[in-house]
């Protein structure tokens, strides 16, 4: 595309997935809108550069290819690798579809530039599940986008040849990093309001929703829900839909950003339902999946707080089936009916 002249721009051929981040850095550095995208080791390579673009407040947004940590090497579906860079800085959304990919992308820039967030965000989306299949997408004419996301009026830190300054020089324990740290963790918590406006005001110019930090669904009267996080939140819609049908008030919660976490959106429906079910398709060994981790320690505060039973199911792109979605809500229905909490991960699928 640059070579044909289709594109205004310098292509630059950089050696590692560290140096594409590097490359990103600098560029947004400059003051102008900055994407990229990787995957799995790539995403590993790029740690270090990870923790200096959120550190930096450069508004990057990033694609996720999610897929599995070898070895065994392994291409497919596996939540690991972005929630293994959950403490970088960077917000987090998971999509379910090819739509919701698209349309979260546009999103996430409105919200990472914003005056009071400032922060990178990756958008995650399932290896080959997503990224090597075929869906329709509603894609809007360019003057849509640009009404909605309007031209960068960058505000954060940029290079200045003329006005030269330094950045990320030395600091000692008394100096302003632990203030720093604070403030990113500030921006964090002013990205909760911000990504449910985007997401208000994405849905009255196009139509379409993706949900807020979590979306419910049929949760009104639900005694057990089960969360997820990506492809799998569409796909137990189904699951409850059928256990409906055989009589369970079952509802489902598509756990949409993982950073910032939704403590207060998970505690609200916390307080409604006699029993919870996670899904996670990550793992951290030793512990378990990080979501449902998360969840048990926001509701740790609460006076009357659910049984919330852990999953693992998925990972390097292993198929979830609904029925085993079934499962794991029907347990929480055990739950609620014997009283006795299960406390043990249940690994579904495995061999």
């Amino acid at each position: 595309m640059v070579d044909g002249g289709e594109l205004d721009a310098r292509y630059v051929r950089v050696e590692s997935e560290h140096s594409a981040l590097a490359a990103c850095v600098g560029a947004s550095l400059t003051g102008v809108r900055t994407f990229t995208a990787t995957s799995a080791h790539g995403l590993a390579y790029m740690h270090e550069m990870v923790h200096w673009a959120a550190a930096s407040r450069l508004p990057i947004v990033m694609a996720i290819v999610n897929r599995a940590m070898g070895p065994p090497w392994n291409i497919w579906a596996d939540h690991s690798d972005s929630v293994s860079q959950r403490d970088t800085g960077w917000m987090q959304i998971y999509c379910a579809n090819h739509q919701d990919a698209f349309d979260s992308i546009i999103q996430a820039f409105k919200i990472a530039e914003d005056q009071e967030v400032l922060l990178p965000m990756m958008v995650c989306y399932e290896g080959f599940t997503i990224s090597h299949t075929s869906q329709p997408v509603e894609i809007p004419e360019q003057e849509e986008v640009d009404a909605f996301l309007p031209p960068y009026n960058p505000t954060h830190i940029r290079v200045d040849v003329d006005n030269p300054i330094t950045h990320g020089n030395l600091q000692n324990p008394d100096d302003w990093f632990y203030e720093f740290k604070y403030l990113m963790h500030l921006a964090q918590e002013n990205a909760k309001k911000k990504i449910v406006e985007v997401a208000s005001e994405f849905k009255k110019r196009f139509g379409r929703f993706h949900g807020d930090l979590v979306e419910q669904y049929r949760c009104q009267d639900a005694e057990a829900v089960l969360f997820c996080m990506g492809s799998l939140a569409d796909q137990v819609m189904v699951a409850v839909d059928e256990l409906r049908e055989e009589g369970y008030r079952a509802g489902s919660v598509k756990l949409r950003t993982f950073r910032p976490f939704p403590d207060e959106e998970i505690r609200r429906i916390a307080r409604s339902v006699k029993a919870i079910s996670v899904i996670d398709r990550n793992l951290s060994p030793g512990k378990g999946g990080a979501s449902a981790s998360e969840i048990k320690a926001t509701l740790y505060t609460e006076d009357k707080r659910p049984p919330v039973l852990e999953f693992i199911a998925g990972l390097g792109g292993r198929d979830v089936t609904v029925e085993e979605q079934k499962d794991a809500l029907k347990k929480a229905f055990e739950v609620i009916e014997t009283g006795e909490t299960i406390r043990e991960i249940g690994w579904i699928g495995r061999k």
